[in-house]
């Protein structure tokens, strides 16, 4: 009997174990745990980062430059190597020349990175005019719901694109790290919100999962025993005035009478 009880025990223990009734986390919530700690610890990495480009801005921009100009090298490449392994298809050359533009394009920014500063530059003030411009006409012509954040961030396009016209092309040692940190900053930010949430959220349904849940060790409550010689179902109710004896069963046929005179 001792051997059988304390199997038992271990039994329940570790069922309350697997589904994490004993207070420890079951394993997808584990595992979700550490993913939203990661994206957090990514995004402080990140917000430090930006911090950083910010204060230090040419840095930034060559930083920028040259990680850009080694991804269109690597994309490039990688590109080449589908199109080779492909060559027998309708888009060959097709995608044979948009690799080889890739390439070049990505050794000229590693070559030359202040030069390729100076023309993204001149591009992305360029983009920030014509993005303005378009926001402004769409959202007269629209008049949506958000017509006046429409407005509002067309102007401020436009104030960029010209900002960084007007100085350019002293502004492309700068632009670029500005715009690089800023995104990188609301990346990170981004990803400290998911990941501090999301692990709020795990704790909450713990909480309420171990708030539903039993403590561990505690017994249910006792059903009462019945009564001795109480009946084991429901009976009849008692008749009034009788003392506690049940209605007549008026469903079975009464005995006949009996005469009382007796027939010769």
């Amino acid at each position: 009997m001792g051997d059988g009880a304390e199997a038992e025990a271990a039994m329940r223990r570790g069922a309350r174990v697997a589904d994490g009734r004993d207070g420890t986390a079951t394993v997808p919530e584990a595992g979700l745990r550490r993913g939203f700690g990661a994206l957090a610890v990514l995004g402080v990495v990140l917000v430090g980062a930006a911090v950083f480009g910010l204060l230090y801005t040419a840095f930034a921009t060559l930083t920028s430059v040259l990680l850009f100009g080694w991804l269109l090298l690597i994309g490039g490449a990688v590109g080449l190597v589908h199109a080779v392994l492909g060559r027998k298809g309708n888009f060959f050359w097709l995608g044979a020349a948009v690799a080889a533009l890739n390439i070049a394009a990505g050794l000229v920014m590693i070559a030359r990175p202040d030069e390729a500063a100076e023309a993204l530059t001149l591009f992305a003030a360029l983009l920030f005019l014509s993005a303005g411009a378009f926001r402004l006409v769409g959202g007269v012509v629209v008049r949506g719901p958000q017509f006046g954040w429409t407005l509002a961030l067309g102007a401020l396009d436009l104030v960029i694109g010209v900002l960084v016209l007007k100085e350019w092309p002293s502004s492309s040692r700068y632009a670029l790290g500005v715009f690089f940190s800023l995104a990188l900053l609301f990346d990170g930010l981004a990803l400290v919100s998911i990941g501090v949430g999301g692990r709020r959220v795990i704790g909450m349904v713990d909480d309420a999962r171990r708030a539903a849940e039993p403590e561990p060790g505690t017994q249910p409550e006792p059903q009462p025993e019945p009564q001795p010689g109480a009946a084991a179902g429901p009976g009849p109710a008692p008749a009034p005035g009788s003392g506690g004896a049940p209605w007549p069963d008026l469903e079975k046929p009464a005995p006949p009478a009996q005469s009382d005179q007796q027939t010769g």
